[in-house]
């Protein structure tokens, strides 16, 4: 990396220029700093730089009309988009409109360094792509999240946005596969066709070869007429096959023929049927164990596993609870005709300890328990379920550092410090008296189970004040 690599960065917040100008310079860039993009845009009729970092929202010329702009005249110049407002919409934006990559706010400095190397090594010359969709018909986002891990599943839809590659979702239940499975579909070239969703799952064994593949009249007892399968409604558009782990064996083999060459027979045909289809997959299940197991054809996995796409368990994305919850809130109101509910400050922090098994499936079905059964308009931490505020002991009665994190996480909610204070002393009480309970209060056998010395284990009778125990 040499001297000579100028670098713009283009911010109307004063500090975050000053930081990335004093990073970049740290590594040999001379840096140009602009507080609009209006300013940049002048300049420009010197030359370009040999990178841009720019801010999304700005007072005037926005960071994605200078985006627009820039690469119109100067197609070669990698730009980097910042923002403190990160959503899919604009992260597709970003991408389809030539962005380099996408830096969400707040951003680890060092990453932004390597980001900007990258940029300036690579200069890649971007593709022209067509204009972007937008949000649903309500003009809501289509996902919710701000949190980092949610900001990976943005830039991945972005970078996304202009292919017809194969894409397999996975993630736990309830983490909303198939709303990032409809975001692919909105943002790519096939957005005018239909999304056509199938939860093979859900259909039964012996009826899920018609779904897919549709069946010629008199091909079985009951087929009275002729039946498009879900892949000819698909044709030239997105097919979502959801519980893709659950298919049959029998099916995976004609499934394998149908995305290797674009060609099946329906369930009693005798021509063959040509479509193009872009298939997304999603499962909560581990398929390479599957694969090892011999439960899952390797072949298949290989051609659904072109792009794989993890999408983040709830507790991963705490930050984005109360932007959940909100939106629930609201959603669970309009759908019920009454006035949306508010979260006092307490619930909304006890909420973001939980650690909601159901993912985000289980948090909208909370918000719309509160809405119908909270007495009040405010939300306060006693009109949670119950089960909300019991601690597990079933499936997680062994994971002590789960509850301890749990325990951890709902003390700094409510405001404590210097938990550890609390936390150490309380820990050893409960491992020492364990320990002398098993032995029948033999302190030298005690000793040994803690791993301590007969010396140690009665200083810490003494220090934590156990003498009677």
């Amino acid at each position: 990396m040499s001297i000579q690599d100028e670098i713009w960065v283009i911010d109307d917040d004063r500090a975050i220029r000053w930081v990335l100008e004093k990073a970049l310079t740290r590594v040999d860039m001379h840096v140009v700093s602009f507080e609009n993009a209006d300013s940049a845009i002048r300049k420009l009729a010197n030359g370009p730089p040999d990178a841009i970092v720019c801010d999304i929202r700005m007072p005037g010329t926005d960071g994605l009309s200078l985006l627009d702009y820039v690469h119109r005249r100067f197609a070669e110049v990698p730009i980097i988009i910042m923002t403190a407002y990160a959503d899919l919409e604009r992260a597709v934006a970003a991408f389809q409109g030539g962005a380099f990559e996408y830096l969400p706010k707040p951003f680890d400095v060092d990453e932004a360094i390597a980001i900007v190397r990258r940029a300036v090594r690579q200069r890649p010359v971007p593709i022209q792509s067509p204009g972007i969709a937008g949000a649903g018909r309500s003009g809501e986002p289509e996902i919710i999240g701000a949190a980092p891990a949610m900001q990976e599943v943005f830039r991945a839809i972005g970078r996304l946005s202009r292919s017809h590659v194969t894409v397999l979702l996975t993630g736990e239940s309830g983490t909303g596969k198939e709303l990032v499975a409809r975001a692919l579909h909105r943002h790519s070239p096939r957005a005018e066709r239909t999304f056509v969703a199938l939860n093979t799952a859900a259909i039964p064994r012996e009826l899920l070869e018609s779904e897919l593949f549709g069946h010629e009249r008199g091909a079985f007892t009951g087929a009275s007429s002729q039946r498009i399968g879900r892949f000819e409604q698909a044709n030239g558009a997105t097919l979502f096959l959801d519980e893709i782990g659950d298919m049959p064996p029998e099916l995976q083999t004609r499934l394998l023929r149908v995305l290797a060459d674009g060609q099946f027979y329906r369930v009693g045909g005798h021509e063959p049927l040509k479509v193009d289809v872009r298939v997304i997959a999603a499962t909560h299940e581990d398929l390479d164990q599957r694969v090892q197991e011999g439960g899952f054809r390797e072949d298949l996995f290989h051609r659904l596993n072109v792009i794989r796409l993890r999408i983040p368990p709830l507790r991963e994305r705490r930050s984005d609870i109360p932007l959940l919850a909100d939106h629930f809130l609201v959603a669970a109101a309009r759908e019920l005709a009454v006035e949306a509910k508010v979260l006092h400050p307490d619930a909304g922090s006890y909420l973001t300890t939980y650690h909601w098994p159901g993912n985000v499936r289980q948090l909208e079905n909370v918000c719309r328990w509160l809405t119908v059964m909270a007495p009040a308009q405010e939300i306060h931490l006693e009109d949670l379920p119950p089960e909300l505020r019991q601690v597990p002991v079933n499936g997680e009665r062994d994971d002590w550092e789960a509850v301890l994190r749990r325990w951890a996480e709902q003390a700094l909610a409510r405001g404590e410090r210097q938990i550890l204070d609390k936390a150490v002393p309380s820990f050893e009480r409960v491992m020492i008296s364990t320990a002398l309970e098993r032995t029948g209060g033999r302190r030298q056998d005690a000793a040994k189970l803690l791993g301590w010395g007969r010396n140690t284990l009665t200083r810490k009778i003494q220090e934590l004040g156990m003498q009677d125990v």
